[in-house]
This record gives C-alpha cells, sequence and structure tokens, in this order.
C-alpha cells in the first residue's frame, strides 16, 4: 500500500514540474534506507521439508466436479451421464427441466422416481437422473452424489428401456466413479437383462463373479440363473446352482421348480427329477414346493410307465395336496383323480415292490371317492395284485375279503373276476412262492377265520390253494383242500373249484380222473366254463392224444365257446409230433372256422432238428 502511495505522489510531481531530473534524484535521497541482513544459504546435504497435506477434496465421489464447479449451466450437456440406450422422450426441453428442478434432493428424487415407475416413464427417469448426478446441491452447493438405490433405480429405467446385457454391465461398472460398490440387485438388474437376451455363459460368468468378489447372489439371482439354463436345455449345468440355492437356505421359486418338470419330463430324466426333488424336500422352505395339477398327473403316469416308485410316491402326494387345499377354500373345489390312475400306481407298486407307493395310491383313492361309492372290481384286483407281488399274504387275503363284499352279491357281477385261474392268478402265485409251507400256512389262517366272529369263509381264497397245490404237483394236499370246502367250511364248490381240481389231475398225467371229474360236473348241474374244457384238453395233450383232444373241442364249441388260438396251437404241435396228420387237417380247419392266423413252427422245429458234435 505503501509503494502504491509513493508511485501515485511521484506521478503528480511530475506533471507540476518541468525537471524530471530533479525530481527523481530528490526522490531517491528522500526515500529511508532498507534493513540489510545477512541470510545463510541452505544446506544442501539437507532434504526439504514435506509440504503439509491439503484438505479432501469436498466433491469426491462425482464424476462431474471439474464440470458443474461454480458452473450450474453445465449441468445439461449434450451427453447422457452413462451410456445412453434411447434417447429422446415426449417431454419437451422447458418442460422436463421445469420437472427436474422441482427433485432438490435425493429423498425427492426416489419419491419422484416412484412416481415415474408407476406410470413407467422410463425415459424420463433416465434423463432425470443424468441431470440430478451432474446438478449440484441446492443446499451444500456440492454436487449431487447417488446412493446405491438410487443408482439401481437408473439400473431398472435402462433395463426396461431395452438395454442389452453389455451395456447393463457398464452402467453397473460406472458405479465405481461414484464410489459405490455394485450391490445383489444392481447384479440382479444385469442378470434379468441376461435373461431377456438368452445369454447363459455370461450369467453363469457374472454368478462366479459376485462369488469371488463377495456380493452374494440371493434367491433371485440363482433363480434368474437357474431358469434361464434350465430353458436352454442345460440341465447339468442348473444342477450346481441349485445345489447353492438349497445350501444357502433360499427358496426356489415355483416358476423355476416347474420348468425342471417341464425339462425332464421333456427328456425323460425322470431319475434327476427325482432327485431334484428329494433335494428340496431337505429344506423347510422348499419342501412346501408343488407343480400345477396337470403337471401332477402327467409326472405320475410317466413315473407309471417307468416303474419309477419314488417320482411315481412324489407325485401321488402332490395330487393329495391339491385335494386338500381344494377342501380347505371357501366355497371349498372337490378334486379327484381317476380309477385308472390308481390302477396304474397299484400295478406299478406290484411291479417295483413299493409298500408306499401302494397305501398311498390307496389312500388318494379314498379321498378322491369321498365315501360315495365302492371302487371298482379292476381296482380292487390290481390292489390284490400289488399285495401279492409285495409277498403281504394277510393283506392280500383282506383285500379279497372287501372284494367278496363289495361284489359277490352283485347280479351284473361276471363270476371271471374270482377265477384263481386269470384275475386272482397273483394271489395263486404268491401262496406256492415257498411250496408247501406257504401253502399249508394260508390254509391254517383261512380256517381260523372260519371260526372267527364274525366268520370269514370263501370259496374263492380256497380255490387259490387248490391251485396253488397243482402248481407244486402236491395232489393230495389239492384234493383234500377240495374237500375241505364242503365238509370243515361248509361250502359249496363252484366251477373254478372243480377246474382247479381237474387242472391238478391233468397236470400228473392222470387223464382218466381228469375225465371223471368233469363227468361229475356235468351230473351235478353245474355248467362248465371255456376253462374247463381248454383244461380237459391239456389233460388229454398230456397224455399224447391230440383225437381225444380234438374230441373235447368239438364239445366245447358244441356247447358255445371257442377255443383260444393258444390251445389250437398246443393241438397242432402234438399232431405234428405224434404225425397225426388226420387231425393236424382238422386243427387247420378250425382255424379258418375262427380266422386264426397259426403260422409256422419252423423256428420252434429246428430245436428238434439240432444236430450236436460231441467233438469240440
Amino acid at each position: 500500500m505503501a509503494a502504491a502511495a509513493a508511485a501515485a505522489a511521484t506521478s503528480l510531481l511530475l506533471r507540476h514540474h518541468g525537471n524530471p531530473h530533479l525530481l527523481l534524484r530528490a526522490a531517491i535521497f528522500s526515500s529511508r534506507a532498507l534493513p540489510q541482513q545477512p541470510e545463510l544459504s541452505p544446506d544442501p546435504t539437507a532434504g526439504a521439508p514435506d509440504p503439509a497435506p491439503l484438505p479432501p477434496n469436498p466433491s469426491t465421489g462425482s464424476p462431474f466436479y471439474s464440470q458443474n464447479w461454480r458452473n450450474p449451466a453445465a449441468a445439461n450437456p449434450s451427453s447422457s451421464l452413462l451410456p445412453t440406450v434411447v434417447a429422446g422422450s415426449h417431454f419437451g426441453a422447458q418442460h422436463r427441466m421445469t420437472a427436474f428442478y422441482d427433485t432438490p434432493d435425493a429423498a425427492g428424487l426416489k419419491e419422484t422416481f416412484a412416481k415415474y415407475m408407476a406410470e413407467q416413464r422410463w425415459e424420463d427417469m433416465k434423463h432425470l437422473f443424468d441431470h440430478w448426478a451432474r446438478s449440484l446441491d441446492a443446499t451444500t452447493g456440492k454436487p449431487n452424489h447417488p446412493d446405491v438405490d438410487l443408482f439401481n433405480h437408473y439400473l431398472r429405467a435402462n433395463l426396461m428401456s431395452g438395454a442389452l446385457p453389455h451395456e447393463m454391465l457398464d452402467l453397473a461398472d460406472h458405479m465405481r466413479e461414484f464410489e459405490l460398490e455394485p450391490n445383489t440387485a444392481s447384479y440382479n438388474l444385469v442378470l434379468k437383462s441376461m435373461v431377456a437376451g438368452q445369454e447363459s455363459e455370461g450369467a453363469e460368468k457374472l454368478i462366479e463373479r459376485m462369488l469371488q468378489t463377495g456380493t452374494f447372489p440371493d434367491d433371485e439371482s440363482y433363480n434368474l440363473v437357474v431358469g434361464l439354463l434350465i430353458r436352454q436345455n442345460l440341465v447339468d449345468s442348473s444342477l450346481k446352482y441349485l445345489d447353492l440355492i438349497l445350501k444357502s437356505g433360499y427358496t426356489l421359486s415355483l416358476t423355476v421348480f416347474t420348468d425342471y418338470i417341464r425339462a425332464c419330463m421333456r427328456s425323460r430324466r425322470l431319475d434327476t427329477l427325482t432327485s431334484i426333488i428329494e433335494k428340496c424336500k431337505t429344506t423347510d422352505k422348499n419342501k412346501v414346493l408343488c407343480p400345477q395339477w396337470a403337471w401332477c398327473i402327467d409326472t405320475a403316469e410317466a413315473a407309471f410307465e417307468a416303474n419309477n416308485s419314488k417320482l411315481a410316491l412324489f407325485a401321488l402326494e402332490f395330487l393329495a395336496r391339491w385335494i386338500a387345499r381344494g377342501e380347505n377354500v371357501n366355497p371349498p373345489v372337490q378334486l379327484s383323480v381317476t380309477e385308472g390312475l390308481v390302477i396304474s400306481a397299484l400295478s406299478a407298486a406290484g411291479r417295483t415292490f413299493s409298500t408306499d407307493l401302494l397305501n398311498a395310491a390307496w389312500s388318494l383313492l379314498r379321498k378322491s371317492l369321498r365315501q360315495k361309492r365302492t371302487p371298482t372290481p379292476e381296482t380292487y384286483l390290481a390292489k390284490i395284485y400289488a399285495h401279492s407281488s409285495i409277498g403281504q399274504l394277510q393283506r392280500a387275503f383282506g383285500t379279497l375279503r372287501e372284494f367278496e363284499n363289495a361284489y359277490r352279491n352283485s347280479e351284473d357281477i361276471d363270476l371271471e373276476l374270482f377265477s384263481p385261474f386269470t384275475s386272482l392268478h397273483p394271489l395263486v402265485v404268491a401262496c406256492c412262492k415257498d411250496g408247501f409251507s406257504t401253502l399249508d400256512s394260508v390254509y391254517v389262517k383261512l380256517e381260523n377265520l372260519s371260526r372267527a366272529d364274525p366268520p370269514y369263509k370263501s370259496v374263492a381264497a380256497l380255490n387259490c390253494v387248490i391251485l396253488g397245490c397243482a402248481n407244486i404237483w402236491d395232489i393230495n394236499r389239492a384234493y383234500e383242500t377240495f374237500v375241505a370246502i364242503k365238509e370243515k367250511f361248509e361250502l359249496t364248490p363252484d366251477i373254478h373249484s372243480y377246474n382247479a381240481l381237474l387242472c391238478t389231475f391233468g397236470k400228473l398225467k392222470q387223464t382218466g380222473e381228469a375225465c371223471n371229474v368233469f363227468q361229475h360236473v356235468l351230473t351235478l348241474g353245474v355248467k362248465p366254463n371255456a376253462t374247463t374244457y381248454s383244461l380237459l384238453v391239456d389233460a388229454h395233450l398230456a397224455n399224447k392224444d391230440p383225437k381225444a383232444a380234438l374230441a373235447i373241442i368239438d364239445e366245447m364249441v358244441d356247447a358255445g365257446f371257442t377255443p383260444s388260438k393258444d390251445t389250437l396251437r398246443k393241438v397242432r404241435r402234438r399232431c405234428s409230433r405224434e404225425s397225426d396228420f388226420d387231425s393236424d387237417e382238422k386243427v387247420q380247419s378250425l382255424s379258418k372256422q375262427f380266422n386264426y392266423r397259426m403260422g409256422g413252427e419252423n423256428r420252434r422245429e429246428m430245436l428238434y432238428s439240432i444236430e450236436y458234435n460231441p467233438v469240440y
């Protein structure tokens, strides 16, 4: 300040005096001498002192500090904040800017975003976020700094605008310019874009990246990736992430669970589907998963066809859940399965020896019928077959008792349903499985039940024992059981009883006794059936008498029955071996009469013309 005043005074003097040299000299000598003190030169060996650090940048976190600091006009550049997917908006520039300035802070911006999302104004959300991120805070005057949730709104707007997966990844990476780390919700939005673009490989890499960086995926992340892999038939790759879902305690979505069922059913990978359902049942959150009713039916039918008892049991369990849900709603919905499905389940249980499947199928049938009617005879026979195959003879005879109580006195019932040669043949096979010991134990139990209260006496059950004795070639036990029907059980033998006894004599080549049984049946007035004549034909063929067999066939035709194709084949084979050409011609005429195409026996006869060479 003093130097400036002196310069001003000198200039004024020069304007009033003509000799400037005098004034300059006077000015030099009139000034005060400056103090001069010696200064030591700095030591070259000593280092320069470190400067004190500056305070941190108050605008840290905004990549646009150099552009908008003290320059609010630069907040509306021509380029967007981040790579813009779709440009333009139905709002005019002035109107949009007016709306932007109504949102001064982050909280207000979130409220505006909520309104825009409800109205699906995704382009306006992008422009508003772009403008806000380049502007200054009205309160502090510093650049605006979004948080993760606010940036996720911006990601969602780009996703809904049709951003490609690589563009969404770039947007997520730009979060680090604001010193923000993408969270699980951010990556989920990127995964959704990959699902829309069917980029399964990129989705897998992104999940691995999340696991490596410590941003652990949630149930939505895994469901997105698993669903994408399943829809591209990459079931094996998806199983790894399914295990991660279950180990992490997350919930598998019903859509993904249904996609698993659809994919496995389409490729017939029933064992894989079974393992998936078993894994889901190990957690409390996923054991309640249940596909749609139609998928339950399709899964059950496929499991029955493939003899997969576990998958069949799971399918029946799903159906039982649907029936229970229908009963609990208001008004109740009565769902039920068809008896054909239950019969298939019981047959599969017999083939796979699964007691659980048998019990589940019968329980499901009871729920479906709701005690409005009794099961059909076919259902009872299927249950008898299942129990017999498993070896549960007591339950098999118990089912036979229920069957007899329901249909024995019915006028429309076919008596062949109680035949040990056809319908009850599985029970016969189970009775003689272990030889006479099983037959004796069954007979003793039936005898005890006949003296119980109330008593149970069944000719059909005793017929199974008689035919079982015939299968083990034990004529003594068979005859004693036949006699006991009338003497001990006080019942009347039916045609099936006589057929079982006739079968026993025929297997032992006692053709005379078999013919006596047949004559005894005729004298009693009991009408023989087709099985009676077929068994008598077999008895004559066992005795190598094709002519007598053809005579029985003639009686059979006169009685109104038709011999089976298998019976005619047996007779023709015996005629060929006995060189009875006349009888063979008669068999040929019978086959033409009944429109049977017998075919040749060349392949079978080759077995009798093989010449074995003892030299090897």
